[in-house]
């Protein structure tokens, strides 16, 4: 699309007729500012451009080219301001129309870039441009039939365009025909044999289908066209892996590791690979990559201890296997294979203990089969080798994570939620803006001069938590029992990921003082880690809608579904105790948007705000709930107060987001 915004200005109107001297003047600094453009000299164009409407206000033309400018400069608002003002002051220029239309569906505003490409066709139904256009904003959008009629008018007036008959054909494979889709990348192949996407589009539908030779015939073409094209080695690294020639699967593993030295989901396969053909001592050079890359994987851990194991290291797989248990209490695999590991090493008391916390895991799995919010990693038949597509997430995170490398679509992801946390006390003074009493008071009470109300993961040391745990542990097994004592212990349960201890230990705290709403504030956090955590390692086997619309990060299919309906249900408890209480309606905001209701999110974002106009993080919540929901202006103007607030991610996703939304 950039190319034909830089190209639109060849073909621009001349100026219109005005005074002698203002014409020449205009005539001079519109040709120098349309050089400017010609010559990618953007910052130089907007410089002569506003010169030119300094003296001609209603210059159409100068609103219109010094928004291209500020269109490839990825100042995407400025653009849309500029083409605005080039349609307010003509309001029959079609072209405005069309690059608004473009602009705003880079911004992800796609109901009102559908509108401009109306307006467009309606004025220029000759032109092929906004048909093409319209129809990549459909298909973004999910809106797969009309996106199919537009790529249909477009390939009626311009039928050599292969990029058409691919998107044509994605359409139709969103809409499971499978039949048109193979078509259409055929047809696209034909249209442009040199083109390795068409190629590497048909690959993948074959590969769906299983017919592996056909999907190596076009990822074979798909590399012979273009031999840094990394997504087609990688994918016939999975023929081969499934045809079963590891050898050509690690070759080509090898080839995409060459072009994306970062790229983590290829190293994890090829640990996997090099572990099937007995490579044990390179699986394990690989599995160390993919542990600096993603240290919140649990199967990285868990398939790295199954190596260590084979080459008779067993103290370092009991370290690895304890590493992914802490990651994982509830992971019963885990401990029954340490617990083989520690009868080796002469350690009967432990490897007992693992075989019964192993067999209790087992006992609550099963208990819990028709609970979909319960981990597979109790499931002792699971087997955790298999290779991973490459639109398969590897670590979790709020809304989506990426694969090997943190992508600029990671940085679109909700601030934490808020509860009582242990934290070493800051040095510096802060500035309390909000100021509730009850909060005070309930500090005061429990007498912890660590414990604070905060969104920041706790700066313990692991040791000094277990520590604390431990202390708190043997005071209520002498009889201490009191609910700020159960709370405490709750606290450090949570910390050390004890999820399902201390949501029941929270529960009885509520029991002895059933009206204080921190205690439902923090049973319901920690019910909602407990989730969250067990979605980012449920997550690892589960593969994702391809889409390149960050709103659509919110509907990603998948098998498994997770539940914050209880934790939503504390809060709704805590806003009854608590009406004022900002923060619960910032997490109950959290959930909601989790939970796929935007609308209701940003409502409760709103009511925070209200309550603490300084709610810095709400503001960044809710302009990133307000870009899922295609509101992009007051999004990002939400995003602009929270880092003039202090937070200092909401400039990174600005920035971001101009950068690579294209």
């Amino acid at each position: 699309m950039r190319k034909w915004i830089t190209g639109i200005v060849l073909g621009a109107a001349l100026l219109c007729a005005a005074e002698s001297r203002a014409q020449y003047n205009r005539e001079y600094f519109f040709w120098m500012g349309r050089r400017c453009v010609m010559e990618n000299d953007y910052q130089a164009a907007i410089r002569t451009l506003n010169t030119l409407l300094r003296f001609d206000e209603d210059a159409h033309e100068g609103y219109f080219l010094r928004g291209v400018a500020k269109y490839n400069l990825d100042d995407l608002i400025g653009a849309e301001a500029d083409l605005s003002m080039a349609i307010a002051k003509n309001p029959v220029y079609t072209q405005a129309y069309y690059y608004r239309a473009v602009t705003r569906s880079r911004l992800g505003n796609y109901d009102d870039a559908l509108q401009d490409f109306r307006e467009a066709i309606d004025l220029r139904p000759d032109l092929p441009g906004p048909y093409y256009s319209r129809g990549m904003t459909r298909l973004l959008n999910g809106q797969y039939r009309e996106a199919i009629e537009d790529f249909d008018k477009f390939i009626r007036q311009d039928n050599k365009v292969a990029d058409a008959y691919i998107c044509r054909g994605l359409s139709y494979l969103n809409l499971k025909d499978t039949l048109r889709a193979y078509d259409n990348f055929t047809t696209a192949i034909r249209t442009n044999r040199e083109n390795p996407s068409s190629y590497n589009h048909r690959g993948e539908l074959y590969m769906r289908q299983e017919r592996y030779p056909e999907a190596k015939a076009d990822f074979d073409k798909a590399v012979a066209c273009d031999s840094t094209f990394l997504l087609s080695y990688f994918n016939r690294a999975l023929v081969y892996s499934s045809t079963n020639r590891p050898a050509r699967a690690l070759a080509d593993f090898d080839r995409v590791i060459g072009l994306d030295s970062l790229n983590s989901l290829a190293y994890f396969n090829r640990a996997m690979l090099r572990t099937q053909v007995g490579d044990y001592n390179r699986a394990l050079e690989d599995y160390d990559r993919v542990a600096d890359y993603s240290p919140g994987n649990v199967l990285v851990y868990f398939n790295r201890a199954g190596v260590h194991t084979r080459l008779g290291n067993l103290e370092k797989a009991v370290a690895d296997y304890t590493t992914a248990i802490g990651l994982y209490p509830d992971f019963a695999t885990a401990y029954l294979y340490r617990g083989r590991l520690r009868e080796f090493l002469r350690d009967p008391r432990g490897a007992r203990a693992d075989r019964n916390t192993a067999q209790r895991k087992i006992a609550e799995y099963r208990a819990r089969l028709t609970d979909s919010t319960y981990s597979i990693y109790a499931d002792t038949t699971q087997h955790f080798d298999r290779l991973l597509s490459f639109d398969t997430k590897l670590s979790g995170a709020s809304f989506d994570t990426a694969a090997g490398r943190r992508s600029s679509r990671e940085e679109m992801r909700l601030l934490p939620l808020f509860k009582f946390s242990l934290v070493q006390p800051d040095t510096m003074p802060v500035v309390e803006r909000y100021h509730l009493q009850r909060i005070e008071d309930f500090k005061r009470r429990i007498g912890n001069p660590r414990l604070q109300l905060t969104c920041r993961v706790s700066d313990l040391a692991p040791d000094t938590l277990m520590m604390l745990d431990k202390n708190l542990a043997q005071r209520l097994k002498n009889g201490e029992q009191t609910w700020e004592l159960y709370f405490e212990r709750a606290v450090t349960q949570s910390l050390i990921k004890q999820y399902t201890n201390s949501v029941n230990t929270f529960s009885a705290a509520i029991d002895f003082n059933p009206t204080n709403p921190f205690l439902y504030l923090n049973r319901s956090t920690t019910r909602a880690e407990m989730i969250d955590f067990i979605s980012s390692i449920d997550n690892s086997f589960q593969r994702i809608t391809i889409d390149s619309d960050p709103a659509n990060r919110l509907n990603n299919t998948t098998k498994r579904t997770y539940s914050y309906d209880e934790a939503i249900v504390d809060l709704n408890k805590v806003i009854k105790l608590c009406p004022d209480f900002a923060h619960a309606y910032y997490n109950r905001a959290n959930l909601r948007a989790l939970s796929g209701s935007l609308p209701e999110a940003f409502e409760d974002y709103t009511k925070a705000i209200e309550l603490n106009p300084w709610f810095a993080e709400a503001y960044y919540n809710r302009g990133i709930v307000q870009l899922f929901m295609k509101d992009t202006r007051k999004g990002c103007l939400d995003l602009s107060k929270a880092g003039e607030l202090g937070i200092d991610e909401a400039y990174e996703v600005l920035k971001q987001r101009m950068r690579t939304e294209n």
